[in-house]
């Protein structure tokens, strides 16, 4: 049975600007993620796409995209991702972020984020989710390994 959040995806996907409607409605529900405006621009249970604008306010001191910015958008890659992925019957949450700056992001980014191992769920587990960010010339100039906490929801 796919997720809710997937089933979401595929209903506004569908549509004219479904894309810009389904990253609303993500950051309406999670809203402090509204503020790196970010565009949810793939979802499958093996891969999520965000895109992110270059603009003022996820702009540093010295003219870059700010490394918190890119840990926010990668902590919602990893969510989305795990979301779509697991089974109905259980729940998930960040456990801790590892990150590397790798280059200077002086671009509009995309974070692309996968699992790091095979997906079973038999019992509460710590899950990897791998999140790569490149720029427009395909750099990649971030990355994170995001612990997620799999386990089955409550009776």
């Amino acid at each position: 049975m796919a997720s809710s959040i997937l089933s979401i995806w595929k209903r506004c996907a569908a549509l004219p600007l479904g894309r810009r409607l389904f990253s609303r409605i993500v950051c309406f529900k999670a809203p402090y993620f509204g503020s790196i405006h970010p565009l949810v621009s793939d979802l499958t249970p093996e891969r999520c796409q965000v895109l992110l604008r270059k603009r003022r306010s996820v702009q540093n001191h010295i003219g870059t995209v700010h490394a918190i910015a890119m840990c926010n958008m990668a902590e919602l890659a990893a969510g989305l991702l795990t979301d779509a992925a697991i089974p109905a019957s259980h729940r998930w949450i960040p456990k801790g972020m590892t990150v590397e700056y790798l280059a200077k992001a002086e671009t509009s980014l995309r974070a692309t984020a996968s699992f790091g191992e095979q997906l079973v769920f038999a019992q509460a587990r710590e899950l990897p989710v791998l999140v790569e960010v490149h720029d427009r010339s395909d750099t990649v100039v971030f990355r994170a390994r995001i612990a997620m906490w799999i386990s089955p929801k409550k009776a």
